[in-house]
């Protein structure tokens, strides 16, 4: 089970850090990835990191605003967004995976109930 957290009500140019973690079953061995959908879109991925920390850009907006990380001894994985705009308005969900990081959501077998970030003045 994916418990996520960190989501809420930001001004256009702030930042946020979501957090999810894991109960029952230990991340180290899974890739995870943050995927968002806003309403009327499809589901699209964000970030992965590996097990390993390496991580993976899912889109072309995260370059120089968003940023992945993981703590396997806390068994949570982190999304640093910063220069938040109105569009990355979204419900937010972190997802596990045994493959190597992918955009795909089929290829995920967990995921959270997801949080939800609005970035409004």
């Amino acid at each position: 089970q994916f418990v996520e957290s960190g989501g809420g009500l930001v001004q256009p140019g702030g930042s946020l850090r979501l957090s999810c973690e894991a109960s029952g079953f230990s991340l180290n061995d899974y890739r995870i990835a943050w995927f968002r959908q806003a309403p009327g879109k499809e589901r699209e991925g964000v970030l992965c990191i590996s097990g390993g920390g390496a991580t993976t850009d899912l889109a072309d907006f995260v370059k120089g605003r968003f940023s992945i990380s993981r703590d396997n001894a806390r068994n949570t994985v982190f999304l640093q967004m910063n220069s938040l705009k109105p569009e990355d308005t979204a419900v937010y969900y972190c997802a596990a995976s045994l493959i190597p990081c992918s955009g795909n959501v089929r290829l995920y077998d967990y995921w959270g109930q997801g949080t939800q970030v609005t970035v409004s003045s």
